[in-house]
């Protein structure tokens, strides 16, 4: 198996935020000092970061978790918590985070160094500090920290490349990248040698590009035939194609056939309509007649696309071919990059809640409702007094009612079991 990976999913957690603290000065003669419970500290961040000296996303098959730590509770004497520190991703360029639920992308590592919060860390609770009045002079409550959710992502590696070198298996695309740089892919005669993308640089006439060779299309491969429509998002980014065929027939091929075959399946899998894209006509040193160079040329210029002969074996014919290759260059799009989700907020808990019945207990669940019962302190009157004031400025008291709930019913909000009292 080649080590090249370039799709993998990952479970990522921003940090939980600190718990807000209930702390009252004390010192020698200031016996009922005031509160100064501090703030809990904020959860650390996932960051992705793109790192150029990355090439594949093998390390992420034997690491699937990443957590990023919890910010730490307020103590006494108002001091704050820790903020939980970052939990930095590298990845390499050209990842594409997507969010497992809905396939949206979250973050497209297109640029060299490139930075992109994945999750911000929960907000640390408040202190009792915040929660005194003239009035309410010795608070016996704080705030928990925003606890945050893990979520699902899925990592796709899409070659960044000037250049992209398509065609079917065994027509010397491999050939032609290590006669026109200085890679060195696996070259044999037989289907799939090429098993991952391979890239490299081309240089000629004061202009470099990147080139690369995208293994794996035959008939069938947007819907997974042969090595599957996985390497097809490698031509996504590529702004200028090179089909690739084998100008001799040499297998028993037909070359107008076999561009048409690898046209429609990158039409298939998405292929933006009106990228520019050249012929190139290989082993042009197996045609012994010079009628049939031409025949093919021109078969291909009343189809709109310019057709060069080569011969990768000989290194022969590509001179023509490089010099339209940079002319275009200046003149085409940049590579694509993928729109993105706005910017990540801090998670807040929400408003939304369902009742459900079960047993003889009525259930209120929601993402907010265990930092809701958090936040109370049952031994505390006036806590219990915000308790109640909220469970009716909310709805729930008359959304309870609605679901038969009745004087001793059992409710349940989090881990807490309390009487319904009229």
């Amino acid at each position: 198996m080649a080590s090249f990976v370039d799709r993998v999913k990952i479970i990522a957690k921003a940090g939980d935020g600190g718990n807000g603290c209930v702390a009252f000065h004390r010192e020698k003669y200031v016996p009922n000092g005031g509160p100064d419970g501090g703030d809990g500290g904020n959860g650390g961040s996932v960051i992705a970061i793109a790192d150029p000296n990355m090439h594949t996303l093998l390390d992420f098959r034997f690491h699937t978790k990443y957590f990023a730590e919890n910010g730490a509770d307020g103590m006494g004497n108002r001091c704050h918590g820790k903020n939980g520190q970052d939990l930095i991703i590298k990845v390499p360029v050209g990842t594409v985070f997507l969010r497992e639920e809905d396939r949206a992308v979250v973050a497209d590592m297109s640029e060299p160094g490139g930075r992109r919060v994945l999750l911000r860390g929960g907000q640390g609770g408040f202190g009792n500090q915040h929660f005194a009045t003239p009035t309410r002079q010795a608070p016996n409550f704080a705030k928990p920290g925003i606890k945050t959710q893990a979520r699902t992502f899925w990592l796709e590696l899409k070659t960044i490349a000037d250049v992209g070198l398509v065609g079917f298996p065994n027509v010397g695309k491999s050939t032609i990248l290590s006669v026109l740089t200085s890679a060195k892919p696996k070259i044999a005669n037989y289907h799939f040698t090429t098993l991952t993308p391979n890239l490299g640089i081309v240089r000629w006439k004061h202009n470099d590009f990147v080139l690369a060779d995208i293994p794996g299309l035959v008939e069938g491969a947007s819907e997974g035939v042969g090595l599957g429509y996985h390497f097809l998002r490698h031509v996504e980014r590529t702004r200028l194609l090179l089909h690739v065929v084998d100008a001799s027939g040499s297998e028993g091929r037909d070359p107008l056939e076999d561009f048409h075959i690898i046209k429609e399946e990158l039409e298939k899998y998405g292929e933006p309509e009106g990228r520019p894209q050249l012929v190139i006509l290989n082993k042009q040193d197996l045609i012994p007649e010079e009628a049939r160079i031409r025949e093919l040329m021109d078969a291909f210029g009343k189809l709109g696309y310019e057709a060069f002969p080569v011969s990768a074996a000989m290194n022969q014919g590509f001179d023509t071919l490089l010099d339209r290759i940079v002319g275009m260059l200046p003149e085409l799009p940049p590579p694509r990059v993928f729109a993105e989700e706005e910017e990540v907020e801090r998670p807040m808990p929400g408003e939304d809640y369902v009742i459900r019945r079960e047993g003889n207990a009525f259930v209120v669940e929601g993402a907010a409702m265990q930092h809701f019962i958090d936040s109370v302190n049952f031994e505390d009157e006036e806590s219990l007094n915000w308790f109640h004031r909220t469970l009716r400025d909310k709805g729930i008291i008359d959304a309870l009612r609605e679901k038969g709930a009745g004087e001793g019913d059992t409710i349940r909000i989090g881990d807490m079991e309390f009487d319904f009292v009229e």
